[in-house]
């Protein structure tokens, strides 16, 4: 299994992104697509998280109301939109995959294929 996440980038205070993350290798809908991010200084959190099997989406409280994931046409791809950035969503964007559902399997232990960062950049 592959991960590749793209779509970070440079963006006001208030604005938008739409990060993407193209996961190959899955051979079923049975699988996991969840976004973290490491902030400067920080560890690394988990942030929203959908399972594919049943469509479930799941999100931090920080982002809750601003951001949202979804599939994308390709069942390999899926989006995390976010809305009304902010300062403090300035991280490191990673995307990761598992295999069955993400709900009660949030913690970075239980996700076994990660891609490479994406940065985001808010400036206020």
């Amino acid at each position: 299994v592959q991960l590749q996440a793209s779509g970070g980038g440079l963006v006001q205070a208030g604005g938008s992104l739409r990060l993407s993350c193209s996961a190959s290798g899955f051979t079923s809908d049975y699988y996991a697509i969840g976004w973290f991010r490491q902030a400067p200084g920080k560890e690394r959190e988990w942030v929203s998280c959908l399972s594919r099997a049943d469509g479930n989406s799941y999100y931090s409280d920080s982002v809750k109301g601003r951001f949202a994931i979804s599939a994308g046409d390709s069942k390999d791809t899926a989006y995390l939109q976010m809305k009304n950035l902010e300062f403090e969503d300035t991280a490191v964007y990673f995307c990761a995959a598992r295999h069955g559902f993400c709900s009660g399997y949030l913690s970075e232990p239980n996700w076994g294929y990660w891609g490479q960062g994406t940065l985001v950049t808010v400036s206020s």
